[in-house]
């Protein structure tokens, strides 16, 4: 597994990370998210109901791309294959909730689900 140099890990601390999914008709996907960083690996908390989710479950090929906003031209790339477990107790959603100091429970309807989605980059793109 590659590893995130050391000139571009202070974007691991970032707030907002694009999330790059493939849809059914072949097409990308991307979203705004939320996200964990741990070591070389970055998680995500989403909720089984939409559609990047979906889109993962059929194909796991995805990128996250983390962009410094203090300097668009300095952004960080990762490419790799999502795994994904659920996560019935909330027990990571309330993890990814303190680092943003919200409760991710409210933010989903009744009978929704959450799962956790692991990264393991196979590629790492860093610039500027």
């Amino acid at each position: 597994m590659p590893s995130i140099p050391d000139s571009h890990r202070d974007l691991l601390d970032g707030m907002v990370a694009t999330l790059a999914t493939i849809g059914s008709n072949g097409y990308p996907q991307m979203s705004e998210l939320w996200f964990l960083a741990e070591g070389d690996t970055i998680r995500l908390s989403l909720n089984s109901s939409r559609q990047k989710t979906k889109n993962l479950m059929k194909r796991p090929a995805c990128g996250l791309l983390l962009l410094d906003l203090a300097n668009p031209h300095r952004y960080l790339e990762l490419r790799g294959n999502a795994q994904i477990e659920p996560d019935p107790d909330y027990a990571f959603a309330d993890r990814v909730a303190a680092k943003y100091g919200t409760d991710l429970r409210t933010m989903d309807q009744p009978g929704e689900s959450r799962v956790v989605v692991t990264l393991s980059p196979t590629r790492v793109r860093a610039w500027g």
